[in-house]
């Protein structure tokens, strides 16, 4: 894959990033410079750019002199973020309320549909990239876009989970009916309404995710520490 001298880095951060939130790059697998300067036809310096950058929200682990891999998750990180996101997000869709237009509902039911449709193609790994569009959506209908940046820096810890909960058998289905209400709840301007539904989707999501952290501990960096310590110990 070539890429443009003048967005090298930031293309190459771009691509990691989605990669490691989708989990196509493993919680703890190694990462190989001259295997991404390979990938991308560009030398070490936009690579490690792009590495640090990604190191500075913690998605890589780089050790000098020792290497360089693919951070495990951290379950108090996906916490926080989802605390900061559940505030947000309940602001949000209240002033929605207020604020929606006809057409914003078509958007958002149509968001809705796509969702529908990813589970009908069991396209799993891309009900994400919809799901946030929806959610970005609603903070832009409310008047505060900049609130889903906010989210987004807060969340990407949350997001790897997100990906590790997607197989979950319902899980998605439930979460596409709780965005259709949602939609619902918005289309009637029921702030009360509105603001429950965001807090159920949001804490019942949040509960699966939760669910995975004892089974799957390798994947975390909180149990790998633990595990260390105890050994240690």
């Amino acid at each position: 894959m070539s890429i443009k001298p003048s967005g090298k880095p930031d293309k190459i951060y771009e691509l990691l990033r989605r990669d490691i939130v989708r989990l196509d790059m493993a919680p703890g697998a190694p990462i190989s410079e001259k295997d991404l300067c390979a990938r991308f036809e560009v030398s070490r310096t936009p690579v490690r750019e792009a590495l640090q950058r990604l190191a500075e929200e913690d998605l890589v682990d780089i050790l000098p002199h020792s290497g360089t891999w693919v951070s495990r998750i951290s379950f108090a990180l996906a916490e926080e973020g989802f605390v900061l996101r559940r505030a947000l997000e309940i602001e949000s869709v209240r002033r929605a309320c207020s604020t929606i237009t006809d057409q914003d509902m078509a958007e958002l039911d149509a968001l809705v549909a796509a969702m529908r449709r990813i589970l009908d193609e069991d396209r799993l790994a891309d009900y994400l990239e919809i799901d946030d569009a929806f959610h970005a959506a609603i903070a832009r209908i409310s008047g505060y876009p900049r609130i889903w940046k906010f989210i987004g820096l807060a969340k990407v810890q949350l997001d790897r989970m997100r990906q590790l909960s997607a197989p979950v058998p319902g899980h998605l289905a439930e979460v596409t009916e709780q965005h259709a209400a949602i939609v619902q709840a918005l289309a009637r301007r029921n702030v009360m309404q509105a603001e429950l539904a965001m807090l159920i989707h949001l804490d019942t999501s949040f509960e699966v995710m939760a669910a995975i952290y004892p089974g799957q501990p390798e994947l975390f960096a909180d149990a790998v520490a633990s595990t260390e310590n105890e050994r240690v110990g």
